[in-house]
């Protein structure tokens, strides 16, 4: 029992810490996880939750950064009183949210590791139920857990992992995330991550049953849609179809990396391919009321050093979720001659963790990615093209 027990606070503490770093890598996107709860939670219990969605980020930062804490108090069994209580709250805070999910599949994807792992809704309550588990076993046995530092030794290394995580959450959302696992990231080629795979697994269905009746016996009969086939009941004029069920999805198969990137132009005719030709420069915009503008200067200055140097051949636009007449405001409030074009909000944030942000691709590939504090200069640009 006595190694059972340590063995559950190895994995804990390693599991708290994998899953946090994973997500303050990326806390904007832990952020959007949150406004879906929050939101779900407004339309299903109270509209009360609606409050919260303005403070997604902050609650976001604070438990990605809970979790790594807790994960090494763990480790050196530090105060293990308040570390296990502290523990326990946050599992079941976590079960609550992954069993809503899977029970009334609200929120299909938990973000439990951010985009480098993804778990289905009922994956991610069964590793909550196993967590929660191990954390009450620790819980009970936390007496007898002892500091493996002095006491001063061990506030030091909490208070240093402290500081550490809220300077990664804080330096991934200043700039990008460290690591990119969205398909949209430098190296990707957007194309091929909107087609399947020649080795794809594809989709299982069940039998498609057709329902019959003899116009003369009144007999109903069912069968499936192959068994209609090959028996020829087709053939016998006395049995007439009446209905047909559609075929269930036994088991879901692959799905492309990106299934929702278009572009539109203003008369809403898709252009996607368009931003797949040649080299494009393309400034993210989300919502203009939310976008950053003290760095349009910079922008403007980079997107008139690449129209100055022909030979990059480099072509500018702009995607945005706003509709035509706001961001046409804004295109002239901030001085952006370039032209725009039209992609839905959820997509730019996934792109996106920057508003605004730019990519730069090549022939559908994406060459570079910066976040409108880090906005290149037409030097680097070229330089990523060759």
């Amino acid at each position: 029992m006595k190694y059972f027990v340590q063995f559950c606070r190895f994995a804990v503490g390693i599991l708290f810490i994998f899953s946090g770093l994973i997500k303050l890598n990326d806390p904007a996107g832990t952020q959007i996880k949150m406004e879906e709860y929050f939101e779900v939670f407004a339309h299903d219990f109270s509209p009360f939750f609606e409050h919260f969605v303005p403070l997604a980020l902050p609650i976001a930062i604070i438990m990605c950064v809970l979790e790594v804490v807790l994960g090494i108090a763990l480790l050196i069994q530090y105060r293990m009183v308040l570390t296990t209580w502290l523990l326990l709250g946050l599992i079941v805070f976590f079960s609550f949210l992954t069993f809503y999910s899977a029970v009334f599949n609200k929120v299909t994807d938990c973000g439990c590791f951010g985009d480098a792992i993804k778990l289905t809704p009922w994956q991610s309550f069964q590793k909550d139920i196993w967590l929660t588990l191990a954390i009450a076993l620790l819980f009970f046995c936390r007496k007898r857990l002892q500091p493996a530092l002095p006491e001063r030794a061990g506030s030091i290394v909490v208070g240093v992992s402290l500081v550490l995580s809220s300077l990664v959450a804080y330096w991934a959302l200043a700039h990008l995330p460290f690591i990119d696992f969205r398909p949209y990231a430098v190296g990707q080629n957007i194309q091929a991550n909107m087609q399947l795979p020649p080795n794809a697994v594809k989709d299982e269905y069940g039998p498609q049953i057709y329902t019959l009746t003899n116009a003369v016996s009144k007999q109903v009969k069912t069968m499936s849609k192959d068994d209609y086939m090959n028996s020829k009941i087709w053939e016998d004029t006395t049995w007439v179809f009446t209905s047909s069920t559609e075929a269930v999805l036994l088991k879901k198969g692959d799905r492309p990396k990106i299934t929702d990137f278009s572009v539109a132009d203003m008369d809403g005719n898709l252009v996607t391919d368009m931003a797949f030709q040649g080299n494009k420069l393309i400034i993210i915009v989300r919502q203009t009321e939310a976008a950053n503008t003290k760095c349009f200067p910079e922008i403007n200055k980079l997107v008139k050093d690449l129209e100055a140097a022909p030979a990059a051949k480099v072509q500018p636009m702009v995607i945005t979720s706003s509709d035509g007449q706001k961001f046409d405001a804004f295109r002239h409030e901030v001085q952006l001659a370039v032209p725009y074009y039209f992609t839905d909000d959820v997509v730019l944030k996934t792109i996106s963790r920057s508003n605004p942000g730019i990519w730069l691709l090549k022939d559908g590939t994406v060459k570079g990615k910066w976040h409108y504090n880090d906005v290149p200069d037409a030097a680097t640009v070229e330089t990523l093209l060759k």
